[in-house]
């Protein structure tokens, strides 16, 4: 349930325990490892309340990556392929301000279906690629998915290494080599 700020205090709070006690889980193990039973015990609730407002895991799950793909939408909104700095530049920073369980869900070997839902849904509702109107959509299909394979693919490799470059530099780096492997694509 995302939360208007109408709520009653009481949902409120039952709300934000039933995500926080999702989000350390989710540190903690692997998704498919969750149970209703064990989160309810985590957030103190019983498991009337968590049916209340959600019909499974998967839809607090899908209620969690719709969340962040929309904030990340919002802060790319107008960016184009033309501004890939801009574009890997607020990925990152977006990233790093989402800390260890958007890493987790990022980057964990057991979470390729979530990470691809969330790419579709920022792709979906993006017009970055707009400029691209004239490409064939099959080739349009290839770039979206060369530049977003690229982009994760250096983030994934940057926490894998433990960060050991500075947040400017993995973004300069990153920018530059997609930009050069899509510069023929970008047309003034």
């Amino acid at each position: 349930m995302i939360l208007t700020g109408k709520e009653d205090p009481r949902v409120q709070k039952t709300i934000e325990s039933i995500k926080e006690a999702f989000h350390d889980l989710i540190l903690e193990k692997d998704y498919e490892k969750i149970t209703v039973k064990e989160l309810c015990e985590r957030a103190r609730i019983n498991k009337k309340t968590f049916y209340t407002y959600y019909e499974t895991l998967d839809d607090l799950l899908l209620e969690t990556q719709s969340s962040i793909a929309a904030e990340y939408q919002n802060r790319i909104k107008g960016l184009s392929l033309k501004d890939m700095n801009q574009l890997v530049r607020e990925f990152f920073l977006f990233s790093e301000e989402q800390g260890p369980f958007y890493e987790k869900i990022t980057c964990g070997g057991s979470y390729a279906g979530i990470r691809q839902k969330m790419i579709e849904k920022v792709m979906s509702g993006s017009d970055t690629y707009a400029e691209l109107r004239n490409v064939p959509e099959y080739e349009k299909e290839i770039i979206k998915t060369f530049t977003a394979d690229s982009l994760l693919g250096s983030y994934r490799q940057w926490i894998a290494s433990g960060k050991k470059l500075s947040v400017e530099r993995i973004i300069s780096l990153t920018a530059e080599l997609i930009t050069g492997g899509i510069r023929n694509y970008m047309h003034s």
